[in-house]
């Protein structure tokens, strides 16, 4: 037998309390039947009576666990990075208040919904870096989300092949892992989806090899909006400002060729909703499961047993005293 809770201070000075009291009482009760000559052998049958079913509160609050049995517990788990764009383009206002910071607020929301899973940050523009590592550290990953900011990689474009290049290294690592350990793997891309680099078949290949999910999130409008600098707006060579534009093109191609699906945040709708449904949707592929012990916590039985001899109690009268 184990038990749920322990013996504190505070069940040691109601038990204490409680047999100070009735002692009390008893020496009464023996003086007023010294002073008329009886002996008031009844008061025994209540005291066992109500020290019996104290005894069995007491027992109940300390949660008797007995019955003891293996179970087989089946987690269901995901290894999730979050990759944001911090190219110049996101500080666009099309979507409000910017694209970058509407995109942290679906970062938060995101890493809020998977508590249970570990979630790592990548930051990318022309290069990747990881912002944190996987952890099943949800302040860390706020308080990182909340630095982020277009100043943090070179700015020169942006380009999605080192993301996805360092996202295969990064899930790559364990190689020698149990299939049956294994979590589902999960990259969400969040970008306004201007992509200047090579193409990416080869890398989205090995992804695919690596069992490894591409969901990516477009953020912005097909109307585009211009690029708030210290000057005013950004400008190109010939003097023009620059209106950045959602290109969901490159986007939607990363995902169907990764098995993923591609989302949208823009000044209307967001999608958010339906990524975190189709992630949860992909959590029973892959699995780890352990034998525990298990007790069942039975403290009904004692509190109805306290119960019932209160109940008695209160039914049955004796007389201490004759006259």
């Amino acid at each position: 037998m184990t038990w749920y809770q322990t013996i504190t201070l505070l069940e040691i000075l109601f038990g204490t309390l409680f047999l100070g009291l009735y002692i009390g009482y008893l020496l009464r009760v023996r003086r007023v039947a010294n002073f008329f000559g009886q002996r008031p052998h009844a008061v025994w049958f209540k005291f066992v009576l109500r020290h019996l079913y104290v005894g069995l509160l007491l027992v109940a609050m300390l949660g008797p666990s007995f019955g003891a049995m293996k179970k087989e517990i089946k987690t269901i788990g995901k290894d999730l990075y979050i990759a944001v764009d911090l190219s110049g383009s996101m500080e666009a206002t099309d979507v409000q208040p910017s694209r970058l910071e509407k995109a942290k607020q679906e970062i938060q929301r995101l890493i809020s919904r998977f508590n249970s899973d570990r979630i790592g940050l990548i930051v990318f523009s022309s290069e990747a870096f990881i912002q944190s590592p996987l952890t099943y550290d949800q302040n860390a990953l706020h308080l990182y989300t909340q630095t982020l900011r277009t100043g943090l990689v070179p700015n020169t474009g942006t380009n999605y092949s080192p993301l996805l290049q360092l996202v295969s290294e990064k899930f790559g690592q364990p190689a020698n892992r149990n299939a049956e350990e294994q979590k589902a793997r999960v990259l969400v891309l969040i970008s306004d989806g201007e992509d200047f680099g090579v193409d990416m078949t080869k890398l989205t290949d090995q992804l695919r090899e690596q069992n490894i999910r591409v969901f990516t999130l477009g953020i912005g409008t097909t109307d585009g909006s211009n690029i708030p600098t210290a000057q005013g707006f950004k400008k190109d060579g010939q003097g023009k400002t620059v209106v950045t534009r959602l290109n969901p093109e490159k986007l939607v191609q990363l995902a169907e060729q990764t098995d993923g699906q591609y989302f949208e945040v823009n000044d209307r709708v967001s999608e958010v909703s339906r990524l975190i449904s189709a992630i949860n949707n992909i959590e029973g592929e892959l699995r780890e499961s352990k034998t525990i012990d298990v007790t069942a916590n039975k403290y009904i039985y004692p509190l109805a047993l306290a119960l019932f001899l209160i109940v008695l109690d209160v039914l049955i009268t004796i007389k201490l005293i004759r006259i």
